[in-house]
């Protein structure tokens, strides 16, 4: 069973994943370069250092790199961050954890401000034992780091102990390369095949779903033990319930 469950903000928790794409569109557009927005999109979810490097070459980010980071981060506070909006039944959700006796991390690599407002307009400030913001970490999600600094804010739990809640594939990988499971909401508009490929063991349309379904859910359940099929002693029908469980997504 897990007891500690770490949430993902943008596009998890908060309508921003739309808004974070148009900032670095902008942005980019000053640097002298055009990229298409659905481009941009499908690397919303990775932080600036791992963002920007996409599109710019290394060349370019000797020479101007921090500027982009920078001239980026004072357009989304701006102009976006006001624009952002909370998705609904966070707060009933976490409240729903909390009472489950389940203790909960926000793993954002946002700007502290920002993870701020997040926290206000989502209601959550009392609802949360950690957080990580882009001070906690050397580099942003796909690595590690982020949710490894959430981890060590928790005390360390072992990772068999914790669950991940998150929107992205980046979240997936980063999660998994800590050696956490992962649950997918769908709310940051990326595809569900790409979560279930990925890693994650299971996907809710958005936490709101999530809360709904919650006592079916690893949240509640855990993940079940699957027994290996190569043992002659496995019958046909083990076999079958097996492969049902697997189809679902549970590993």
């Amino acid at each position: 069973m897990f007891k500690f469950v770490i949430f993902d903000v943008d596009g998890t928790l908060v309508d921003s994943v739309d808004l974070h794409a148009q900032a670095w569109q902008e942005t980019f557009r000053k640097f002298g370069k055009e990229i298409p927005f659905q481009d941009i999109r499908g690397q919303i979810g990775k932080g600036g250092d791992q963002l920007i490097p996409v599109f710019f070459s290394k060349e370019e980010l000797d020479k101007f790199g921090k500027k982009i980071e920078k001239k980026r981060d004072e357009i989304f506070q701006k102009k976006y961050l006001p624009q952002t909006k909370p998705f609904p039944k966070v707060r009933e959700l976490f409240e729903r954890i909390e009472h489950d006796g389940k203790r909960i991390a926000l793993a954002s690599s946002a700007k502290e401000d920002d993870l701020d407002h997040f926290k206000k307009i989502l209601r959550i400030a009392d609802l949360s034992d950690a957080e990580t913001t882009a001070e906690d970490a050397e580099k942003s999600k796909p690595d590690p780091d982020i949710f490894l600094a959430a981890m060590k804010k928790l005390g360390d739990p072992s990772p068999q102990e914790v669950v991940v809640v998150g929107d992205t594939p980046y979240d997936a990988i980063g999660a998994r390369k800590a050696k956490l499971k992962i649950i997918g909401v769908l709310s940051g508009g990326f595809p569900e095949n790409q979560l279930r490929k990925e890693g994650c063991i299971e996907i809710y349309r958005d936490p709101a779903d999530l809360l709904a379904r919650y006592d079916e859910s690893a949240l509640a359940k855990g993940v079940p033990k699957i027994a290996t099929l190569n043992s002659s002693d496995v019958n046909s029908s083990s076999r079958a319930q097996a492969r049902t469980l697997l189809h679902r997504g549970y590993r």
